[in-house]
């Protein structure tokens, strides 16, 4: 994993990216924040190394953010499902955190491949075809991530007492609603916004960057 990092002073705010974004994608959810933002790369990702055999658990992308001092995080999608993981093992780690299209709670996705996840890409021309070009890396991860879950039992987030946002997609087959919802549901003070959309990154991205911009001035 490697780690970039953009602005300066508190908080720090760690950055979890989905699988297969590109690099100008991960830092989407960086954008506008104050203090210092660190932007994790995972492997096979960007200019970051393969992964290694038996890389894409959870548990394994936990320990990796783990690693990283920050007061608050943003994960997206697989990011998202990891700092779940993340929270289940250390509920007070942060002081707040956002979680944008969780895919995964405590119910196993179906499975996934990578041509489906090529095909569901919408936006520019360039940005399909960069996003194409880092999907073809992570054939390991369509294997092994479809069956897992971030937590075996939603309850242990109970003791997750700081905010939590979390922001979900209507219409996104890879990060069904219902997901986010249940993900809300489970934390005490866990909030829910749903955007009318199934590609919110790209449709209303400056909506997205000031409600976190929002949430973690708060």
């Amino acid at each position: 994993m490697i780690t970039r990092s953009y602005g300066s002073g508190s908080p720090v705010t760690l950055v979890a990216h989905g699988l297969g974004a590109t690099p100008g994608e991960a830092r989407i959810p960086a954008s506008g924040l104050p203090g210092t933002r660190v932007v994790v790369t995972l492997p096979s990702h960007g200019d970051a190394p393969d992964a290694p055999p038996g890389y894409w658990d959870y548990g394994r992308i936990a320990a990796d953010l783990t690693s990283v001092p920050a007061d608050q995080a943003v994960g997206v999608s697989l990011g998202a499902g990891a700092l779940v993981r993340v929270l289940s093992a250390e509920p007070d780690r942060f002081h707040r955190v956002a979680l944008l299209l969780p895919a995964v709670l405590d119910r196993p996705r179906p499975s996934f491949t990578l041509q489906q996840l090529s095909d569901l890409t919408v936006g520019p021309p360039a940005y399909v075809a960069e996003r194409r070009a880092a999907l073809s890396r992570l054939e390991a991860a369509a294997s092994q991530l479809p069956g897992q879950v971030a937590v075996a039992d939603a309850s242990v987030l109970s003791a997750v007492t700081v905010p939590v946002l979390v922001i979900g997609a209507v219409g996104d087959p890879l990060h069904p609603e219902d997901v986010a919802e249940e993900t809300a549901a489970a934390f005490p003070a866990g909030e829910l916004w749903l955007v009318d959309s199934p590609a919110p990154m790209i449709t209303h991205r400056t909506e997205i960057r000031h409600r976190l911009t929002s949430f973690f001035g708060g």
